[in-house]
């Protein structure tokens, strides 16, 4: 018996606008390819039907780094979740992508596969996702112009970008993914992610949770907090119930109980057969939520001591 062909064309572009018109010339018969993790295994497993072309961007210069520009971290959509978790700049300055990123799959996955794969399969509950979200990053997004060859730009919210389970509201026939921009911690913030998993490590989490806390320069109050689940209903959910109980009021255990208790009302948990019960994932609502925004908190108040001043 002959296997099938998943694809017939395997392109490496070396630029975005090479990759873009690749894209253009197969008229909706090509996918864009990084890592493969996902993408592959899909055509493998008959998920996804063949397509005529695969287009490699893992080897356009810039779209793996990570680097600071005035006022936000850059993040290329090509950078691996490995890259990610070992950078020096995500760890003191988006703590929880870091986290996430490091958990994401084994070593072997994480060695290959990428942020913006993360992003593009729209999965609720994927890790760099959730985090991203709590990060409130935007997602560079590059199309053709009507001019042959010339590349539109456009910086869209992360929120923007998913549309449902597995429904992502980017053309992944005619639009990339390039770059992913988020504002570092400053004094006085810190961000957190814990997710909890079945023993044999299947592909996704049963729960994932992460935040962003600013705190008051006393570093006794709320000033701001963001927090992501997932999953908690068809996208990467935004738990804004459980952060307008805590903004404005102590850090303390009083007003967690009150943040738990409106996320666990608002999150859109469900039974997986394969997975958990909706009851215990609402549970873990609460469990995993005090202690990412504890964990944000005392990360936030060492920024404080750190700045202190010096008493004479």
């Amino acid at each position: 018996m002959t296997s099938m062909v998943l694809w017939e064309h395997y392109h490496l572009p070396t630029s975005v606008p090479e990759a873009l018109t690749l894209l253009a010339r197969y008229d909706g018969r090509a996918r864009i390819v990084a890592g493969g993790t996902d993408l592959i295994l899909e055509l493998e497993q008959g998920e996804r039907p063949p397509v005529a072309a695969l287009v490699d961007v893992s080897r356009i210069p810039g779209l793996n780094d990570i680097r600071e520009e005035p006022g936000c971290i850059v993040v290329g959509a090509a950078a691996t979740h490995t890259r990610i978790e070992a950078s020096p700049l995500i760890r003191t300055y988006a703590t929880c992508l870091a986290e996430s990123c490091g958990v994401i799959g084994g070593p072997q996955v994480r060695n290959v596969a990428t942020i913006g794969g993360n992003v593009a399969h729209a999965l609720p509950a994927a890790d760099g996702t959730v985090s991203l979200v709590a990060l409130q990053a935007e997602a560079q997004i590059a199309r053709l112009a009507e001019e042959a060859g010339r590349v539109m730009y456009e910086w869209r919210p992360i929120e923007s970008l998913f549309r449902g389970p597995g429904q992502s509201a980017i053309d992944p026939t005619r639009e990339l993914i390039t770059a992913f921009r988020l504002r570092p911690h400053a004094l006085g913030e810190g961000s957190a992610f814990a997710r909890i998993m079945r023993p044999q490590g299947l592909a996704l989490p049963i729960l994932g949770v992460a935040a962003r806390v600013r705190l008051s320069p006393d570093g006794m109050a709320y000033a701001d907090v963001s927090i992501c689940i997932g999953p908690a209903g068809p996208v990467p959910f935004r738990a804004q119930s459980a952060e307008a109980a805590l903004i404005g009021k102590p850090a303390e255990s009083a007003s967690m109980e009150a943040a738990i208790a409106a996320a666990q009302e608002e999150a859109r948990v469900r039974t997986s057969k394969y997975r958990a019960t909706a009851e215990y994932r609402r549970e873990m609502v609460g469990v995993l939520l005090r202690r990412v925004v504890n964990a944000a908190v005392a990360r936030a108040r060492r920024w404080l001591v750190v700045a202190a001043p010096t008493q004479p």
